[in-house]
């Protein structure tokens, strides 16, 4: 990976970063809406979205909240392995990054899904840290102003995972995803992964199969095909 850019490959990730941001910024919305419906005030679902930012946790902390501690044990298993994909994110893009002193708090706290992604999309180094930074400063922004706006207009419009804002952020990652499938090893990788992750997801919890997903890719991708052995 090379350290160089051009105008064009940054213009590129650019518009990636934003699209990426705003498909899942918007997505806070249902969160914020979700949270008053289980009990939470305005400012205990902005200090979530401030101080924990990572969706999947904060959405099973309102389940807990909202459905008793019958259901703990199933949010716990699955924000504790949404933890462990995102120090799996964070062994990735230590080198990538490079950051040091207070800038690593930063990036601690912005490595997520989306700015993983377009970090690691990217074909140089200086775009994949443009990447990350733009992608993850604008999912905070927004997510962040999104969750006030659903906790003052959920209870009037009910959930918004209704209107489809879920299928943007997934939507988003697809877009990203489709111009990296160049080859018969990348689809065979990302076929696995799906399939791994379709068969889970009626069975265990929130959290598992995208972990289990990335492991079976990831040994996908590690095993040499017989032209290569």
């Amino acid at each position: 990976m090379t350290a160089t850019a051009d105008p064009g490959a940054r213009r590129a990730v650019v518009r990636q970063s934003l699209s990426v941001g705003v498909a899942t910024g918007a997505y806070g919305i249902s969160f914020g809406a979700l949270a008053v419906a289980a009990g939470l005030d305005t400012w205990q679902a902005m200090a979530l979205s401030l101080l924990m930012f990572t969706g999947g946790s904060q959405f099973a902390f309102v389940g807990i909240i909202a459905n008793g501690l019958h259901a703990a044990p199933a949010a716990i298993a699955a924000s504790s392995m949404l933890g462990i994909r995102n120090g799996l994110y964070a062994l990735e893009l230590t080198h990538l990054l490079g950051v040091r002193g207070t800038r690593r708090v930063a990036a601690a706290h912005l490595t997520i899904d989306e700015s993983t992604a377009v970090a690691v999309a990217q074909d140089d180094q200086r775009t994949s840290r443009l990447g990350f930074w733009l992608t993850g400063f604008t999912v905070f922004a927004l997510w962040n102003l999104s969750t006030l706006v659903g906790t003052l207009i959920g209870t009037h419009v009910g959930d918004p995972r209704t209107y489809g804002l879920d299928a943007a952020a997934c939507a988003a990652f697809t877009a990203l995803l489709w111009p990296r499938l160049r080859n018969r090893d990348a689809v065979a990788i990302a076929v696995v992964g799906a399939v791994v992750a379709v068969l889970l997801s009626p069975t265990v919890p929130p959290g598992i199969p995208v972990v289990a997903a990335a492991a079976a890719s990831l040994l996908a991708w590690r095993t040499p095909t017989r032209e290569q052995a």
